[in-house]
C-alpha cells in the first residue's frame, strides 16, 4: 500500500494545477484497537517511506500524543481524503488534534508540502 498526495495549487484564478507525489510506499494500517492505541510508541525510529495509517468508519475530532514516542513525526488528519490539519509533533510534548476520518503519521519532514485542502488516497500496490 502507499500513500499519495494530490497538492492544488491555484496557478491563477480559473485554472488548477494537479500533480500526484507519492508520500510512502510503505503503509501500515493501524486497524486494531491495540493496534491503534500502540501507534509508533516504544520505536526508535521509522523508514523514510514508511507512514503508520489511522482509518476510521466515521469523523469526529481525534487526538494524537507523543509520549513514548521518541523521534519526531509529521501528522496529517483528513475527513474523506481532504486534508483537515497538519502538524508536526515531537518527542514526549506534543499533543494536537483534528476532524478526521484518517490520520496518518509520517517521518518528521515527510508532509512539508502538504496543506489543508490537498488530497490524501491510501492505494493498493495490486
Amino acid at each position: 500500500m502507499r500513500l499519495v498526495h494530490e497538492p492544488v495549487t491555484a496557478a491563477d484564478d480559473d485554472f488548477f494545477e494537479q500533480r500526484t507525489e507519492s508520500l510512502a510506499t510503505n503503509v501500515e494500517l493501524a486497524d486494531s484497537l491495540v493496534s491503534q492505541a500502540r501507534g509508533l510508541m516504544f520505536r526508535r525510529s521509522i523508514p523514510d517511506d514508511y507512514a503508520l495509517a489511522f482509518r476510521f468508519d466515521s469523523t469526529t475530532v481525534r487526538d494524537l500524543h507523543m509520549l513514548f514516542v521518541f523521534f519526531p513525526i509529521d501528522a496529517v488528519w483528513a475527513v474523506d481524503g481532504v486534508v483537515e490539519r497538519v502538524e508536526r509533533l515531537y518527542p514526549w510534548r506534543s499533543f494536537a488534534r483534528a476532524r478526521a476520518d484518517l490520520i496518518v503519521e509520517l517521518p518528521a519532514g515527510a508532509a512539508a508540502e502538504v496543506e489543508a485542502g490537498d488530497r490524501l488516497t491510501l492505494e493498493d500496490d495490486s
